[in-house]
């Protein structure tokens, strides 16, 4: 079998006396997106650090197209950190020319969705044009990776669409994609998941994989506000959809005996996606 574009073995990151990343192991495939999951400080960033090379495991081991992280597999993949990697005095057509040239591609063309803001500096224009403009550099060069760390945070819906349909264009080419998000409905568009809680792989694969075995009592009640307060009263962990109360990992008749004098209708009903990931962090905080 060929060798995985990303595989992470074991690998441990401490700082001092903290491990921001604890035994994970993972794998992107070429032609797959994985989504990488957690809460703030699960060690999703540290995590994409080591894939690239930027910062040394403590333990464990790291390799990119089978070898270890280096400038030469560097090349070989597009990378969207956090921050854009944009230079903000620069026009969005000198930034695109300058990473091409940095991967020695030549300029990297403007699309045509950005030419009416070609010679803009990148600092002048809103988040959402800076996050076309930074994955149009980080797919300049026509990697065989991409790795995408939050890249769609703070854009609106339908510029978050348009750059999910160039992540799943890229992976639909063979691109492998390694992606962080926050949203839950991005994640849905992952082939496989990596749930990340307190530095750990919690949980992978796919989202029936994660949800597993995890269930809710959807509550109906025109009573919703009261219903909310007494079952997080209770212990029992309860969010909303909507004015739809539903009680996550609990029994009926825990939810029934939290509910005693409330006239509500209750329905046992699979997780989301969300509700799984927040019950595997309740657990593993217990």
């Amino acid at each position: 079998m060929a060798e995985p574009l990303i595989r992470v073995a074991a690998v441990t990151r401490t700082f001092g006396a903290f491990t921001a990343v604890d035994d994970a192991s993972l794998t992107v495939e070429p032609g797959e997106v994985v989504g990488l999951l957690g809460a703030n400080g699960a060690g999703k960033t540290t995590l994409i650090r080591m894939v690239l090379g930027l910062l040394p495991p403590t333990s464990g081991a790291v390799s990119l197209f089978g070898e270890w992280p280096s400038r030469a597999t560097r090349a070989r993949l597009g990378y969207v950190p956090q921050g854009l990697g944009l230079w903000d005095d620069l026009t969005v057509e000198e930034n695109l020319a300058f990473v091409g040239g940095a991967y020695g591609a030549g300029p990297i063309p403007v699309p045509d969705g950005l030419a009416p803001i070609a010679g803009r500096l990148a600092g002048g224009i809103g988040l959402g044009r800076q996050r076309q403009v930074a994955f149009a550099a980080a797919l300049g060069h026509a990697p065989e990776l991409l790795v995408l760390d939050e890249p769609t945070s703070g854009v609106d819906p339908l510029s978050r669409a348009r750059l999910w349909d160039a992540i799943r264009d890229a992976a639909d080419e063979g691109v492998g994609v390694l992606v962080t998000t926050h949203y839950m409905q991005e994640a849905q568009q992952c082939d496989r998941l990596v749930l990340m809680s307190g530095g750990r792989v919690a949980a992978s694969g796919t989202e029936a994989d994660i949800i597993g075995s995890t269930r809710a009592i959807a509550v109906r009640t025109e009573r919703w506000q009261d219903a909310f307060g007494a079952l997080d009263a209770a212990g029992i962990m309860v969010m909303l959809a909507g004015a739809h109360v539903r009680a996550v990992d609990a029994t009926e008749s825990e939810v029934g005996e939290a509910l005693a004098g409330i006239d509500a209708d209750m329905v046992s009903v699979g997780a989301t996606l969300e509700e799984a990931m927040v019950a595997r962090e309740r657990a593993r905080s217990a």
